[in-house]
């Protein structure tokens, strides 16, 4: 996957895992042998490279991204927006929902996450979007805003997706990194559903 980012082959960054992966994997675990529980192993893989590889990829494609006609714009900065959004999102989230959660969101997969919780992180996460954007991206105020409500809201989706696999797997946290939020897997959960959909926003408005 990253060497198509680092030849810039777009189209086949694009389809690799979805598409070629996706018909691939199961033919050669059937050559291989192996038949057991083949559709839970070849789903779990393709659910695993599809988040984990495919989605976290995006973020290592921002820094190829051509920036000529933007000057102040370089794809260091892209990530950064995009890390420190994303990150901030989740602790405004869990900050809010501390303090003023009351009405649950999905209490069978994260009992955390509150309506006043997300609320709270939308609205931070736009704000610090505008007053970062000027810095770091080519974003107008308005698409700073769209970046922002659309970072807050993807992370908090990827998070509660992560979520529901843990609880799958019968853990609570992926680790102990940081106490009250996990460990490398929590820190990265919401990045599986930022990291492609804000490259898809920048590449087609911007790049």
């Amino acid at each position: 996957q990253y060497f198509w980012i680092h030849i810039e082959w777009y189209g086949m960054f694009i389809i690799f895992i979805p598409v070629y992966l996706f018909l691939l994997l199961p033919v050669a675990m059937v050559l291989s042998g192996e038949t057991q529980g083949h559709l839970r192993t070849a789903g779990g893989l393709h659910w695993g490279l599809m988040s984990m590889v495919f989605g976290l990829s995006h973020l290592a494609y921002l820094l190829v991204l051509p920036q000529a006609q933007y000057p102040h714009v370089s794809g260091a900065g892209l990530v950064l927006f995009l890390l420190l959004l994303t990150e901030l999102n989740d602790v405004a989230q869990y900050c809010w929902g501390k303090g003023l959660g009351k009405h649950k969101i999905s209490p069978t997969v994260s009992p955390n996450k509150t309506v006043e919780g997300f609320v709270g992180g939308v609205v931070t996460t736009v704000l610090l979007s505008v007053l970062l954007a000027p810095w770091l991206t080519p974003f107008s105020t308005l698409d700073a805003l769209l970046a922002g409500a659309l970072i807050a809201v993807a992370g908090f989706f990827g998070d509660l997706s992560l979520s529901a696999l843990k609880r799958d797997l019968g853990i609570k946290d992926s680790g102990n990194l940081l106490p009250g939020h996990g460990g490398i897997l929590d820190r990265v959960d919401s990045l599986t559903y930022t990291a492609p959909l804000f490259f898809h926003f920048i590449r087609y408005f911007y790049f």
